[in-house]
C-alpha cells in the first residue's frame, strides 16, 4: 500500500506534517527490523532473491488507487509474492527485499522522502507482524493445510496493521475523509490479500512438484496482473458513474440564488477531485461577464479562462473538438503547453456550457489532488455526461434571473420599475434614518397621450425608449432612473437636499426638451416635472412617491417644474370625501361588481369567474379600483369591502347552483385583510349565509400578502383553505416570491401575470418565461392560470404549453351581472354533469 497527500479535510483532528510522519515511521520500524534481522539471513540461491525482488517492484507498479481527495491508498497483489517470500527465502531477506522494492518504486513515483521513508517503514513493520504470527501458529511444509491457513492468517494480519498504520497517518496529516477510509481497507483484506496469498501458495506446490510448473505458472501471474488492471478500470469506471449519479442529485439541491454557480462548481471540484474548477458565465441581462472559481488555495480568479483569446477555451467553446477537451502538459502541443503554464496546470479538462445569453459559457478543471492519478478517458466521458445536468442548472439559473429581473424591470425601456424604484429608496433611506437624504424627481411625457392616440401604442412606445434615451443621457451619474407606470419616469438621486434636487430637475427638463424623430414625424419632447426630496418630505418611498405625484400635477400647471408643498394637498378633499362616502356607495348599490369568465384550456368549459369591482360615483363618475380600495386599506374600511364583494359573488355563486350549474367565483383579497383577526370566520359565515360550498370559491392573494413574514408564520391561509376553499396568488412574477417559497403555503395555483403573456405571439423570451412558471409550478403541483389572453395565438401557444385555465378579452371583458347572464345564454353551452357530481357544466362554444 502507498500514500499520498490531502488537502485539509472535514473533520481535521490533528496538524502532524509529513515529516513527523516519516520519523515516527522510523521509530516503529526500527525495532521491527532489528527483530526480524536477528534471525539472520537464510543461505538462499541468489537468482531466487533477485526474482522476489522482481516481482515485488512489478507487483508494486501495477495498483489499484482509491482517492480521498489529495490523499489515497493503492491496493496491490504484493502479497501474492510477500508469502512466496516468506515461504522460501525467510524473514530477513523478504524484510530486506520488500523495503527495496518499496523505496524504488516510492523514488520512481517520485514521492516525497517523508513519504519515501514512511512507506518502506510500514513494509519493514508488515514483515515483522507476519514474522510474529508464523512463530505462534504451527507452519510446516508448506503441502500441509495447516501451514496454508497460517500464512494466510499471517499475510492477511501484516497487511491489516500496514494499512491501518497508513490511515493513521493520513487521518493525523489531513483529517478524516470518512467511511470510505476504513473500506477500501476492508475490502483488500478480505477479497484480494487471501486470493493473492492462495495464488502464492499454489505456485509454490507447482514448484514444488516440478519446475515446468513455471510454464503454468508465468501466463497465470501474467493474466491475473491483466485481470487486476481491468477490475481496477472497472471499479474506477463505476465509481465515476457513482459521482455523477450524486453530482445530479446535489445539483438539484442547488438553490436560484446567488451562491449556485458557486456551490455549481463546488460539485464539480468534489466529483473529480480537482485541484482547481473555473466556470466563465457570459454577461446576461444587467449582469457583467462571471468567473466563478473554486480552488484549494482559495483563488477567486486565475489566467486563462476568461480570456476569450485563450488557446483552450477556444478549442473547447469552438467546436474543435467533439465532447469535451481533455488536455496533458506530457502529450500537449508546445501552444497548449503554454496555455497550461498560464494556469500553472499539468491536466486539464475543458466543455462549453449552454447559457441563456446565447453565447456559451466555459468550463474547466485542472489537475487531480492525487499524485500518481491523473485525468484520463474516463473523466472525460464523466464530465460529457454530467454536461446535461450543469446546463440545465445553469439555465434555470438564469431563468429564474430572467424573472426576478423582469419582476423588477420594466419591459419596453429595460428600466427599474416602481416596486424596484420603491425597494432602492427605503433601503436608501434605511442606511441613515436620521440624516440620509435624498431627492426623487417624478417626470411625466406631456404628449404622450397625443400621440397614442393620434399614432398608436408603436409610436408612442418609440417616444418612451427616446425619452429613456435622453434621460440616461443627462440624469447625474448617480442616480438611478425607473420608469414608472403609462408616460412617468422617476429619477432617485441620493444625498441630494430639496434646493438641489430643484436645481437638478430644472436643468434636466431643458437637457430633454428636443425634438425627435418619431413615426416619420419631428415631435417635441418636453417634461413635466414633480419634486419631493427626503426627509422634508418623507422618510419612506411610499410617502415620497405620493408626495412627489402630488407636485408633478401641480406642475402641469405652472413652469412644468414643481415641488411638493402641503397645500398641494388639497386632493385629499376628494379623498376625505370618498372615504366618508364608501358605506353609503355599498348600501346603495353605487359599488359593485362585475364577472370575468375563466375557462378551461382544454375543454373550454368555464370553471369561474372572477369577481371585480367597480365604484359608479354621482360626481366622479368611474372610480379606480386601485384608488378606493387604497383608500379603504388607508381608513381601515378593506373588511367591510370585501365582506361586500364576497357577498355579491356569492350570492351570483348561489343563483347558478339554483339552475344546477357549479361555476366558482373567484375574490380578490387584499394583503390588509389577511392580517385582520376575525377574516375566517366571516368568510366561513358568508359561504353559510349563501350556502354555497366552499370548493366554489376561490380567493386571490397578491405576492406582497404571501410572502409577508407575518401571513406565512400565521395559521390564516392554513385556517382559509381549511374551509374548502382554493387560495391562488394572482400577478405572479410581478413580484419578489418564488415559487419555491410555494411549498410551505397552501396555495393551489398561481395567475400568470398578464404583462408575461400579453406579449407571447410575439416575442419568444415571453414565451419562453411563462413555459418555465407553467412548469416549475406544475412540479410543485399547482394549477396555473393566464391572465391576459386575447388572441387564439397566445391560447394555442398555452395550450401547448398545459396551462391549465384561461382569461382575458378572448374569452370575454369584464361583464356585469346582467351582461354576463346574456353572454352565457349567447356564447355557451351546457353539459351533463360528470358522473358522481350533482351539477352541470357550461361550456364556451367555438
Amino acid at each position: 500500500m502507498a500514500e499520498q497527500d490531502a488537502p485539509v479535510q472535514r473533520w481535521p483532528v490533528a496538524a502532524l506534517g509529513p515529516a513527523a510522519i516519516g520519523w515516527l515511521s522510523l521509530l516503529i520500524a526500527l525495532p521491527a527490523a532489528i527483530w526480524v534481522g536477528s534471525t539472520g539471513f537464510r543461505p538462499v540461491n541468489p537468482v531466487i532473491v533477485v526474482v522476489i525482488l522482481a516481482g515485488l517492484v512489478v507487483a508494486e507498479c501495477y495498483n489499484l488507487h482509491v482517492e480521498f481527495r489529495r490523499q489515497g491508498v493503492s491496493i496491490s497483489a504484493t502479497e501474492l509474492v510477500f508469502v512466496v517470500a516468506l515461504v522460501e527465502v525467510g524473514p530477513t531477506w523478504t524484510a530486506l527485499t520488500r523495503a527495496l522494492a518499496v523505496g524504488v518504486v516510492c523514488i520512481a513515483q517520485r514521492f516525497s522522502p517523508a513519504k519515501v521513508i514512511a512507506n518502506t517503514a510500514v513494509a519493514v513493520v508488515e514483515v515483522a507482524v507476519a514474522f510474529g504470527v508464523l512463530q505462534l501458529l504451527p507452519v510446516g511444509a508448506v503441502t500441509e493445510p495447516v501451514t496454508w491457513l497460517s500464512y494466510l492468517v499471517a499475510v492477511a494480519l501484516a497487511t491489516l496493521v500496514g494499512g491501518v498504520l497508513i490511515r493513521l497517518a493520513i487521518i493525523a496529516t489531513q483529517g478524516y475523509p470518512g467511511r470510505a477510509l476504513w473500506t477500501s481497507l476492508l475490502l483488500a483484506t478480505a477479497t484480494v490479500t487471501p486470493m493473492a496469498v492462495l495464488v502464492g501458495l499454489s505456485v509454490l506446490l507447482l514448484v514444488d512438484a516440478t519446475a515446468w510448473s513455471l510454464l503454468l505458472v508465468a501466463p497465470l501471474t501474467t493474466g491475473l496482473v491483466l485481470l487486476s488492471r481491468r477490475f481496477a478500470a472497472v471499479s474506477r469506471e463505476r465509481q465515476d458513474l457513482e459521482k455523477v449519479y450524486a453530482f445530479a442529485r446535489q445539483v438539484e439541491q442547488i438553490g436560484a440564488d446567488e451562491d449556485g454557480p458557486r456551490r455549481l462548481v463546488e460539485a464539480i471540484r468534489e466529483l473529480f477531485n480537482a485541484e482547481r474548477v473555473a466556470l466563465w458565465l457570459p454577461p446576461y441581462l444587467d449582469e457583467e461577464p462571471r468567473l466563478v472559481v473554486a480552488s484549494d488555495d482559495g483563488r477567486s480568479w486565475y489566467d486563462g479562462p476568461s480570456d476569450p483569446d485563450d488557446l483552450i477555451r477556444r478549442q473547447a467553446t469552438e467546436g474543435a473538438v467533439e465532447g469535451p477537451l481533455l488536455v496533458s502538459l506530457a502529450r500537449a502541443t508546445e501552444a497548449e503547453a503554454v496555455a497550461l503554464s498560464r494556469r500553472g496546470a499539468h491536466d486539464l479538462l475543458a466543455a462549453p456550457v449552454a447559457t441563456a445569453a446565447g453565447e456559451p459559457g466555459y468550463l474547466e478543471v485542472c489537475d487531480r489532488r492525487h499524485d500518481i492519478v491523473t485525468f484520463a478517458d474516463g473523466d472525460r466521458a464523466a464530465l460529457d455526461s454530467m454536461l446535461t445536468h450543469v446546463n440545465a442548472a445553469i439555465r434555470q439559473q438564469q431563468l429564474l434571473t430572467q424573472i426576478r429581473y423582469d419582476a423588477d424591470h420594466d419591459r419596453l425601456t429595460g428600466l427599474p420599475n416602481r416596486q424596484r424604484l420603491a425597494v432602492e429608496i427605503d433601503q436608501l433611506l434605511a442606511a441613515d434614518p436620521v440624516a440620509g437624504r435624498a431627492g426623487l424627481i417624478l417626470a411625466s411625457l406631456d404628449n404622450y397621450a397625443e400621440v397614442t392616440d393620434t399614432l398608436g401604442h408603436a409610436a408612442s412606445d418609440e417616444l418612451l425608449l427616446v425619452t429613456a434615451g435622453l434621460l440616461r443621457e443627462h440624469a447625474p451619474p448617480q442616480a438611478l432612473l425607473a420608469r414608472m407606470e403609462g408616460e412617468q419616469f422617476a429619477v432617485l438621486l441620493p444625498g441630494l437636499s430639496l434646493p438641489a434636487t430643484e436645481r437638478a430637475a430644472r436643468r434636466l427638463r431643458e437637457a430633454t426638451s428636443t425634438r425627435a424623430r418619431v413615426a416619420g414625424l419631428d415631435l417635441e419632447v418636453t417634461l413635466t416635472i414633480g419634486v419631493a426630496a427626503a426627509p422634508v418630505h418623507g422618510a419612506d418611498s411610499g410617502t415620497l412617491m405620493q408626495r412627489a405625484d402630488v407636485a408633478l400635477l401641480a406642475g402641469a400647471g405652472k413652469s412644468g417644474v414643481a415641488s411638493y408643498h402641503p397645500v398641494l394637498d388639497q386632493q385629499s378633499l376628494r379623498r376625505l370625501q370618498l372615504g366618508t362616502e364608501l358605506e353609503q356607495a355599498m348600501a346603495d348599490g353605487d359599488i359593485s361588481v362585475v364577472f370575468q369568465p375563466i375557462i378551461d384550456a382544454r375543454t373550454s368549459d368555464i370553471v369561474s369567474v372572477e369577481t371585480l369591482v367597480r365604484w359608479a360615483h354621482p360626481r366622479y363618475g368611474s372610480i379606480a379600483p386601485d384608488e378606493f380600495i387604497h383608500l379603504a386599506e388607508q381608513i381601515g374600511r378593506i373588511g367591510p369591502l370585501t365582506d361586500h364583494v364576497l357577498d355579491l359573488a356569492l350570492a351570483r355563486c348561489r343563483r347558478w347552483l339554483d339552475q344546477d350549474i357549479a361555476l366558482s367565483v373567484a375574490v380578490n383579497l387584499s394583503a390588509r385583510c389577511l392580517t385582520e383577526p376575525d377574516l375566517v370566520d366571516r368568510v366561513r359565515r358568508a359561504l353559510r349565509r349563501h350556502a354555497v360550498p366552499g370548493e366554489l370559491l376561490t380567493l386571490e392573494l397578491t405576492e406582497g400578502s404571501v410572502v409577508d413574514d407575518s401571513v406565512r408564520s400565521g395559521t390564516v391561509l392554513a385556517d382559509l383553505h381549511a374551509l374548502g376553499l382554493r387560495l391562488s396568488m394572482d400577478d405572479f412574477g410581478t413580484g419578489y416570491s418564488s415559487l419555491s417559497q410555494l411549498r410551505q403555503l397552501p396555495i393551489d395555483e398561481v395567475k400568470i401575470d398578464k404583462s408575461f403573456v400579453l406579449g407571447m405571439a410575439t416575442s419568444q423570451g415571453e414565451s419562453f418565461i411563462a413555459r418555465s412558471i407553467i412548469e416549475l409550478a406544475h412540479n410543485l403541483g399547482l394549477r396555473v392560470v393566464a391572465e391576459g389572453v386575447e388572441d387564439e395565438l397566445t391560447r394555442n401557444l398555452l395550450a401547448e404549453m398545459g396551462c391549465d385555465k384561461l382569461q382575458g378579452f378572448l374569452v370575454s371583458r369584464p361583464l356585469p351581472d346582467q351582461r354576463l347572464e346574456n353572454w352565457i345564454l349567447a356564447r355557451t353551452g351546457v353539459r351533463s354533469a360528470v358522473p358522481g357530481t350533482p351539477h352541470r357544466r357550461l361550456f364556451v362554444r367555438s
